[in-house]
């Protein structure tokens, strides 16, 4: 239809089943393109993430990103995270124009330490991973599985999650002390 307004759900990117992100992968590898891949919890969607995402999209032809399910993040960053759930945080990177497909991170031990299957399964061409994501024994497992690893610095220097949260808490219990303090 001409002039027409339809426009595709982004969330189509949202692949949970590793199997079919392994053909896919395939397919495109057979026809001469690049797979790249990042995990992350994307946590509070904000320019860093965009920037590091852009970057990490330009090292292949098409960009698959893990996303750290509600449980792996409590794992490994405690019982106060995730801010954002996990169907938002996936649904706010399917709008990313650079983010191709997005898929579940959940296989975290009891320790919240990643066990590798995602990239088991689909063998990426180039893993991005942020500096200090990861120590150097854990960046040589994800090596056995990917042709080359990425490492790249933090690409906003004060803007994380945890920064955000904290500032934002700060600023509010400050604001409740004072109030307290003017009652008194």
């Amino acid at each position: 239809m001409i002039g027409s307004n339809i426009h595709r759900d982004p969330r189509h990117k949202i692949i949970p089943d590793y199997t079919a992100l392994a053909e896919a992968a395939r397919g495109l590898r057979a026809i001469g393109h690049k797979v790249a891949m990042t995990i992350g919890s994307w946590d509070l969607l904000h320019i860093g993430h965009v920037r590091y995402l852009n970057i990490a999209k330009a090292r292949g032809d098409m960009l698959i990103v893990g996303v750290d399910t509600d449980r792996a993040i409590k794992l490994y960053k405690g019982p106060l995270r995730p801010v954002v759930p996990y169907e938002e945080r996936c649904e706010m990177l399917s709008y990313q124009t650079c983010v191709d497909l997005i898929t579940p991170v959940d296989d975290v031990n009891d320790a919240g330490k990643w066990q590798y299957g995602l990239i088991q399964a689909v063998r990426p061409d180039v893993f991005v991973a942020v500096q200090d994501s990861y120590p150097e024994s854990q960046l040589e497992e994800i090596r056995r599985h990917c042709g080359e690893v990425v490492v790249l610095p933090r690409q906003a220097q004060n803007t994380s999650t945890t920064n955000l949260v904290q500032g934002a808490v700060k600023k509010h219990l400050d604001q409740m002390y004072s109030l307290l303090e003017k009652r008194a």
